[in-house]
């Protein structure tokens, strides 16, 4: 049987680094607020001058040079974004021309934060169809862009940043991606939006002047969402994979919040140290999130041949999904 194995990773990341006291101006101890409340130190933000498509670049030839290949043998790319360069054409073709993957076809998929799962488990269906064999798959988004900085809720969330892994088929069905969950609930999609950005709202003066081509999530809901759908995910994808969630050896979640992770920890009686997170340094990179999780316990050697990972992501949408891995 076919399965995608990850056989390269590699992240983007902008070269500033902003810490808490950034946020000095808005917040009292800045530092301590934020830190308490989301376990988040530091973020990296891009320069007027990057785009997403910037860090996708990076993410890809970073991967690639870890994979040992060539971008032409590459079969797919699939970025996902929420911070597109631009409302058309897709990004993954200004990464597809920057990286000459000239054989590969290329398109964006948008689940807000859960959109690197997503286009993993996309990925892995072509390369189980047999229409691909190798793929690159992306995680890039640059919130400080559309951030709203005089909103304490939301701009000291976030941080830019890009993370990519390779998928190439292989005829091992032990190794590899062995179980998807994905869903959405579209119920909830006004709980994480950015009001006026396309035709429902188009952009205007007065939309700009009202804020409301900038980021908007309302946090309580969110983490409601967010502490029952987590622990809905692990169990599912566990059940369906004929284990249990003390089999795992380590759980990537997004790198949102330390509480949401706490809380899930709790709920699920998983020891807290089982839980690889990064968020610290980072802080919520949206899409990148996950993959720049992935890519960093791999580097470093925390993930280990043989590990049996479960890879999370949820967003707006609403959405949310997970990746079950052996390496």
């Amino acid at each position: 049987m076919i399965q995608s194995h990850i056989i390269g990773s590699g992240a983007g990341l902008p070269e500033r680094v902003v810490g808490n006291d950034f946020f000095s101006y808005l917040i009292d101890d800045a530092e301590e607020w934020i830190a308490s409340r989301t376990g988040i130190r530091e973020r990296r933000f891009a320069s007027e001058s990057e785009s997403t498509s910037d860090l996708a670049v990076r993410a890809a030839r970073a991967a690639l040079s870890n994979a040992g290949i060539n971008a032409e043998e590459l079969d797919c790319i699939v970025v996902g974004t929420s911070t597109p360069d631009m409302i058309l054409p897709a990004t993954a073709c200004m990464v597809q021309k920057e990286i000459g993957a000239k054989d590969a076809f290329a398109f964006d998929l948008n689940s807000v934060c859960g959109s690197f799962v997503f286009a993993m488990d996309t990925a892995d269906s072509f390369i189980r169809s047999g229409k691909a064999t190798t793929a690159l798959v992306i995680g890039a988004d640059t919130y400080s862009k559309i951030l709203n900085f005089d909103d304490k809720t939301t701009c000291p969330l976030f941080g830019d940043g890009a993370a990519a892994v390779i998928l190439r088929g292989q005829d091992n069905s032990q190794q590899g991606i062995l179980q998807t969950f994905i869903r959405t609930d579209g119920n909830g999609w006004p709980l994480i939006q950015v009001p006026s950005s396309g035709s429902r709202k188009p952009v205007t003066a007065e939309s700009i002047a009202a804020k409301e081509n900038t980021f908007y999530m309302a946090g309580k809901p969110v983490y409601v969402f967010a502490t029952s759908a987590i622990p809905e995910l692990i169990q599912t994808v566990c059940s369906k994979a004929g284990i249990q969630p003390a089999d795992l050896d380590w759980l990537i979640p997004h790198q949102a919040n330390l509480r949401i992770i706490d809380a899930v920890s709790k709920k699920h009686a998983i020891p807290k140290e089982k839980f690889l997170v990064n968020l610290q340094k980072y802080g919520n990179t949206a899409a990148a999130s996950v993959g720049l999780a992935l890519n960093e316990f791999l580097q470093d050697g925390t993930i280990k041949p043989g590990h049996l990972v479960l890879v999370m992501g949820f967003g707006g949408g609403l959405s949310w999904g997970g990746l079950l891995i052996r390496f």
